[in-house]
């Protein structure tokens, strides 16, 4: 009896070191599992970092990107500049040396009584122009008619005029040379200079005018020199 007692006591010692021991291997298997845990996370904060690092390449990207644009943007103000040498090569004293033509000049016609009355046609340049009048007589008519242009006479007609700033020339137009009542009458004048002028001026009279067999000076500096008489 004493033997059997024995070995069932021996029996529960060993189950419950059995019970020991499977309670301690539990208990370390657990930390352990939380420190894979642990380790299985840290590659997805490195991944994640990983990435923001391809985004910060990805706009280093774009900055240098953006500056090469700035590049393309001064060659731009590059080829502006030479447009603005072109624009300075066309500008300036085109207008000088020239032979003038009449949208050259600003002109002004007056009245006179002399030589039983006539008109006198004083031409300055244009501001900024200078030019030479070549030809030593206006064409002038009034109307398209042939009978309205005026024949040149032997007054004026001096070598060719320098016209700038205040320099001027003049010539003098009588409409009627007839001594009857005949003649139609006109407002305006055109005025070219010489034949194949291609802009002539059409300037307004001072009042109307009686027109028949009309008569015209040459260009004199002076315009004692401008009265039209027929000699």
């Amino acid at each position: 009896m004493r033997s059997r007692l024995a070995a069932r006591s021996a029996r529960l010692a060993l189950a419950a070191a059995a019970v020991t021991a499977l309670a301690a291997a539990t208990t370390a298997c657990n930390p352990g599992d939380g420190a894979d845990t642990g380790s299985s996370a840290a590659p997805s904060a490195v991944a994640s970092a990983g990435s923001g690092g391809s985004d910060d390449a990805s706009g280093d990207s774009t900055s240098a990107g953006d500056s090469n644009s700035g590049g393309s943007s001064t060659g731009g103000s590059d080829s502006g500049g030479s447009g603005d040498k072109t624009g300075s090569g066309d500008g300036g004293k085109s207008g000088y040396g020239q032979s003038c033509g009449a949208n050259d000049l600003d002109f002004t016609v007056t009245s006179e009584s002399q030589a039983g009355g006539y008109y006198l046609v004083t031409a300055k340049a244009k501001s900024g122009i200078t030019c030479y009048l070549d030809i030593n007589t206006p064409s002038v008519s009034f109307g398209s008619d042939a009978d309205g242009v005026a024949s040149p006479v032997g007054q004026g007609g001096e070598d060719p005029i320098k016209l700038t700033g205040s320099a001027a020339a003049y010539t003098g137009i009588s409409p009627k040379t007839t001594s009857d009542d005949s003649g139609v009458e006109f407002e305006n004048v055109i005025i070219g200079v010489g034949e194949e002028d291609p802009n002539p001026a059409e300037l307004k009279l001072p009042e109307p005018a009686t027109v028949d067999k009309p008569i015209v000076t040459g260009w004199a500096t002076n315009p004692a020199n401008s009265v039209p008489v027929i000699v």
